[in-house]
């Protein structure tokens, strides 16, 4: 189930444009230790990364992906030192003052999941101009998760059904998969919430607290290469590794 890193055995198929998965889901991991790798402060490499975002979001749309959901800031990420998290919460508003040009004209929406209310005024005001900017997009989206933490997630739809059982709206018995699923931050994206693949850069094994609910059959994949180096041959590498699963949902594989 668990993808191969790099540098293990790789397939020599060719990237099939007819099975491009219609969601990926990142987590954008190792701009620090790309950054000290080359004896650069930290910020160098989310500085390098914001560009890796625009570059992957570009290839993503072109191949066909419906939604691509990136890993931008966690709610575990406030306990790094207050420089990182001051510039971390200003890259949003670098990022979107260059890039919604370039969203627009390749038909890319915004949307981002997450509590944004505890950003800072001008990292909410970036966030909400580039999903008003680019509302009008009917092409991929990109989804952001911005102060966003799965078990969180969890608990606030718990919360929001358990209210409603609370208002005698719902029944108890009424509460299945399908319900949790339309009060996770996800619900707007539909029949596409769920990923079809999760990448994970850097070499690190782990979820981090991403999407648990969402990627209960996703394919998972590894790659040992650092975020600010992950490029448009490192995304095809991937979906041609996806292509090769067979994806049975705790079912059989059809002769």
């Amino acid at each position: 189930m668990f993808g191969k890193k790099e540098g293990s055995s790789t397939s020599n198929a060719k990237l099939d444009p007819n099975r491009i998965p219609n969601h990926i889901a990142i987590i954008m991991d190792g701009n620090g230790r790309w950054a000290q790798k080359r004896h650069l402060p930290r910020v160098a490499g989310h500085k390098q990364g914001m560009q890796t975002v625009k570059n992957v979001t570009i290839a993503a749309s072109k191949l066909g992906v419906k939604v691509l959901s990136l890993y931008a800031f966690s709610t575990e990420n406030w306990k790094r030192p207050s420089s990182e998290v001051n510039y971390l919460m200003q890259l949003p508003i670098k990022f979107f003052s260059t890039f919604v040009p370039d969203l627009v004209k390749h038909n890319v929406r915004v949307m981002v999941m997450g509590d944004i209310t505890k950003l800072p005024q001008g990292t909410q005001k970036a966030v909400n101009d580039a999903i008003a900017d680019t509302a009008e997009c009917d092409g991929m989206i990109l989804n952001f998760a911005l102060n966003y933490g799965s078990r969180d997630e969890i608990i606030r739809a718990t919360q929001q059904i358990a209210k409603k059982v609370a208002a005698k709206e719902i029944s108890i018995d009424q509460i299945d998969e399908q319900l949790l699923s339309q009060n996770m931050m996800t619900a707007d994206l539909g029949e596409l919430a769920d990923p079809d693949l999760l990448i994970r850069t850097s070499g690190e094994e782990r979820i981090s607290n991403f999407m648990l609910w969402q990627i209960a059959y996703s394919e998972l994949e590894f790659t040992n290469v650092y975020w600010p180096d992950f490029d448009r041959h490192s995304l095809e590498d991937a979906i041609v590794k996806f292509q090769g699963r067979h994806r049975r949902y705790g079912g059989l594989k059809n002769n």
